[in-house]
């Protein structure tokens, strides 16, 4: 390991923070409600990080869209696809990368450059032993759906979505690994482009392999393989060539291996603090396939689901913002300035959340369009759109929350928190609604409404109740990660 900053070098910060809180104390009203030169810092952090996370989420989807306008059948069957792709795979991996959130953040604050480098070749080899055993569970996919009850006819459809979407998985595995790597040394500008290249690519291939083929519906999910091997090979073409990280990848080293258990010990964690969340709307999708006319309610269900996806990977990019300003600062001895850089995230999550939702609100019918051409699935979308809206806005809170939680090295507390909101709470209102009420698909957001409530209110008293000048600075050299209170 580099040699460890002494605390000594940053035993000056704390005047320095002092003379932050009194200079704050004189600002003007405006300039006291949001730190301008923090959000200023964000907003060029989040914006690339928001088109970069937009167009990866949209490779995924662009597939599920081409191969939703060949029938209902195959809406069905690749939006139930898309959402056990993301319940037993994606979800997964995205959690695992989060832990470099943590080590590569507060590593990068305490100037140890070198680690950052070992911490993601550490990363990426338990994310790829973790990919063949899910890409196991996917080859029996059709068996497992039966199994929960799903239609026959929409689970054979899924199931052979799922096999060409196989060596997709092991891509978007390392992909993730890469993006938390450069996320945390705050190199964004370049992964727009790096991120809208094979976005563009992805459309051609893609429509290619489903009109211009005999694949058809088999073309959609080897077209989302075939980009996401070509972004990784972008992306890691751009890590070993650019020379801004010379001190961060210095190649290959057999020394990660040694902090393999250590990477597991907070990405395991933090892969289920995502699971846990993401899985109650992948358990709507399949409680939509037991309700009668399933095909129509499946299909508007993960039409939502994908909706709230794509605006939340829009708020991922304050999420983000917000775990690498916190990580950063208590990394390099600043918890005051991390409390003010979640603060500061709060605030513009919230207005970010209302452009989003008053783009859908005024554009719901052209964004369902995209989906299907069925007036019955446009005009039951059209009536789900208010209870979207609510649950896009709690769902931008809690997503910055859960990125400042990320930053601290709080996971195993937040999959608690998510454990005792979603599950007692969450899918017990939606299933009563849905079913005992016959509210249906309504019900069922309601439920996800709901939980995402108690998620938001109990992660914010959390944080507000936070010891901050007492967390771990450097969380990666305890093995146990540090507690809030």
């Amino acid at each position: 390991m580099a040699a460890n900053t002494s605390l000594l070098e940053v035993s000056d910060h704390g005047d320095g923070e002092e003379r932050e809180e009194q200079t704050r104390n004189q600002l003007s009203g405006w300039e006291k409600m949001l730190d301008l030169e923090e959000a200023k810092t964000q907003i060029f952090f989040s914006f690339p990080m928001i088109l970069t996370n937009v167009c990866y989420s949209l490779i995924t989807l662009v597939s599920v869209m081409l191969a939703g306008h060949l029938g209902k059948l195959q809406l069905a069957g690749a939006t139930l696809a898309n959402s056990w792709a993301t319940v037993t795979g994606f979800a997964f991996m995205i959690g695992l990368s989060g832990a470099l959130e943590t080590l590569c953040g507060q590593g990068f604050g305490a100037k140890e450059y070198r680690m950052l480098g070992i911490f993601l070749q550490a990363s990426c080899i338990i994310s790829f032993l973790l990919s063949i055993v899910i890409s196991i569970i996917w080859f029996y996919t059709e068996p497992i759906l039966v199994l929960f009850h799903q239609d026959r006819d929409i689970s054979k459809e899924a199931a052979l979505y799922m096999k060409f979407l196989i060596p997709g998985l092991f891509a978007f595995s390392l992909q993730q690994n890469i993006l938390r790597f450069l996320q945390t040394q705050s190199i964004v500008m370049p992964l727009a482009l790096l991120s809208f290249i094979p976005l563009i690519v992805h459309i051609g291939i893609a429509y290619a392999l489903v009109h211009c083929t005999p694949l058809g519906f088999k073309g959609a999910p080897l077209a989302t393989s075939i980009s996401l091997w070509i972004s990784i090979i972008v992306l890691f073409l751009y890590v070993i060539c650019a020379k801004k990280f010379k001190k961060t990848w210095q190649g290959f080293s057999s020394e990660s291996f040694s902090y393999i258990f250590l990477n597991l010990k907070v990405a395991l964690p933090s892969a289920a603090m995502v699971c846990l969340e993401d899985w109650v709307f992948e358990v709507m999708v399949f409680l939509a396939g037991i309700m009668p006319n399933s095909k129509i309610t499946t299909s508007l269900i993960a039409m939502c689901v994908n909706t709230e996806t794509i605006a939340y990977m829009i708020t991922y990019g304050l999420s983000a913002a917000a775990s690498t300003r916190v990580s950063n600062e208590l990394g390099a001895g600043h918890p005051n300035r991390a409390k003010n850089a979640m603060a500061v995230s709060l605030k513009l999550s919230v207005l970010l959340a209302f452009l989003v939702v008053l783009a859908l609100t005024l554009g719901h019918s052209i964004w369902a369009q995209f989906f299907s051409g069925s007036p019955a699935i446009i005009q039951k979308f059209a009536s789900m759109t208010p209870y979207l809206a609510i649950s896009i806005i709690l769902d931008s809170l809690q997503g910055v929350l859960s990125g400042v939680a990320s930053g601290c090295g709080w996971q195993k507390l937040v999959v608690y928190v998510n454990l005792a909101t979603f599950y007692p709470v969450g899918i017990p209102i939606a299933y009563l609604l849905g079913f005992k009420f016959k509210l249906y698909a309504k019900g069922l957001w309601i439920g996800i409404i709901s939980g995402l409530s108690c998620q938001a209110v109990t992660l914010l008293l959390i944080t507000n109740h936070a010891k901050w000048t007492k967390l771990n600075i450097h969380g990666y050299r305890d093995k146990e990660s540090s507690s809030p209170v």
